[in-house]
């Protein structure tokens, strides 16, 4: 793998944090869930810091990346990291690339005094399945995630 920097995105990545995401949506085939724009990234990542970016980069070049936010478990009494996507371009994949960008929001979560580091993994991803339970991570089997969203959650939410 040789030398691999970090960097937290800037405004300025926002065209690149799409392009990863539209290309981690192509590799889910989920390209048609898509509807982030560079606007609403900048608004929500930047104006409102609801979430940070952080690329791997070798060479001077974006490899990866892992977007994140803060959640809070009331158990615990204290914030942990949700890590909402982390992916790395299929040319540098098994190379350390994945475990790098999860031991650096590991690093992170462990400084800012943080509880736990959570994510979510599609049933049918085995690679990745099987990555995380190599680095030891465990899935909760007993937690099934619920959502709403689009119309439901717009006519839930109306008074």
């Amino acid at each position: 793998m040789g030398q691999i920097e970090f960097r937290y995105a800037q405004e300025k990545d926002v065209s690149l944090i799409l392009f990863f995401i539209k290309e981690l949506a192509e590799y889910e085939k989920m390209q048609d869930q898509v509807t982030a724009t560079e606007e609403l990234l900048r608004e929500w990542i930047f104006r409102r810091n609801r979430a940070e970016v952080v690329f791997a980069v070798k060479d001077g070049k974006e490899v990866g990346f892992a977007l994140f936010f803060h959640n809070f478990s009331t158990f615990l009494g204290r914030a942990g990291i949700y890590l909402e996507d982390l992916y790395v371009r299929p040319e540098f994949r098994g190379k350390g690339y994945g475990k790098a960008l999860l031991k650096k929001l590991a690093q992170i979560a462990v400084a800012r005094g943080c509880g736990r580091l959570e994510w979510s993994c599609l049933d049918w991803n085995e690679p990745s399945i099987g990555f995380y339970r190599s680095l030891g991570a465990g899935s909760m089997d007993e937690w099934t995630v619920y959502r709403m969203d689009g119309n439901l959650l717009e006519d839930f939410g109306k008074e």
